[in-house]
């Protein structure tokens, strides 16, 4: 198989629930984000009239909240198993995780590294979802006692308003650093596609879930990109 060859073949690396589901989140954290904006520094009183009016703006901000709260079920629902197979990637830790953190580290800078074998999620991934489950888990936690004020201590609601910009700021700081990982790094930048389509390029697949390809490969699920006879492209 050619270089060109190769470059162009693709493996689904996530379901299409799992591409729904990562889409809503999104979407309703951003949303979130934005209608929140407004109602916690008056810096940005002029998404008011954008959002049509605070009271509309509260209205949407629940209205995502609600939303925010659907992708695990999506995924669940409709991908039992991609599901169990994250749950299960991020309890299991091996030396080679620790590893590949001092590899990751020469990557971002440009330096020059090597690949450590890695499963279906990496262990950049592995932290990154743990966080993202913590703070998810924060801000829906201490958003309900936010929301059903009347029906709280005044303490416990206090707490919640704290609770809940901490899991906001931190959230936030975990996003930023994984848009960029994700879509602005060089090195990461092929493998984007994955949460759009589904599909990710074989050879990136490969290089960056070495382990996971090489089992698909074996099932003959993937194409054996090393393999010269080779021709088609299974999993596409």
């Amino acid at each position: 198989m050619s270089n060109q060859q190769k470059s162009e073949v693709k493996v689904r690396r996530f379901s299409k629930a799992f591409v729904w589901a990562h889409a809503v989140n999104a979407i309703s954290f951003f949303a979130l984000y934005i209608t929140a904006l407004p109602m916690y520094t008056e810096f940005f009183n002029w998404l008011y009239p954008v959002l049509g009016g605070p009271a509309n703006a509260r209205l949407l901000h629940r209205i995502f909240a609600v939303v925010f709260c659907t992708p695990t079920f999506i995924w669940v629902i409709f991908d039992f198993k991609g599901f169990k197979l994250w749950m299960k990637e991020l309890i299991t830790w091996k030396k080679r995780d620790i590893q590949f953190f001092s590899e990751f580290v020469k990557e971002l800078f440009g330096l020059n590294f090597k690949h450590v074998r890695q499963t279906f999620f990496n262990a950049g991934e592995k932290i990154n979802s743990l966080i993202q489950i913590f703070t998810a888990i924060l801000i829906i936690g201490s958003g309900i006692p936010m929301w059903f004020h009347e029906y709280f201590p005044r303490a416990v609601v206090q707490w919640g308003y704290f609770l809940h910009n901490v899991g906001f700021g931190l959230s936030i700081a975990v996003i930023v650093g994984h848009i960029y990982l994700s879509v602005v790094h060089k090195n990461s930048r092929p493998g984007y596609s994955g949460v759009v389509t589904g599909k990710v390029p074989a050879w990136w697949a490969k290089d960056h879930y070495t382990e996971w390809y090489e089992e698909e490969v074996k099932k003959g699920n993937f194409p054996n990109l090393d393999d010269p006879k080779h021709k088609k492209n299974k999993g596409a």
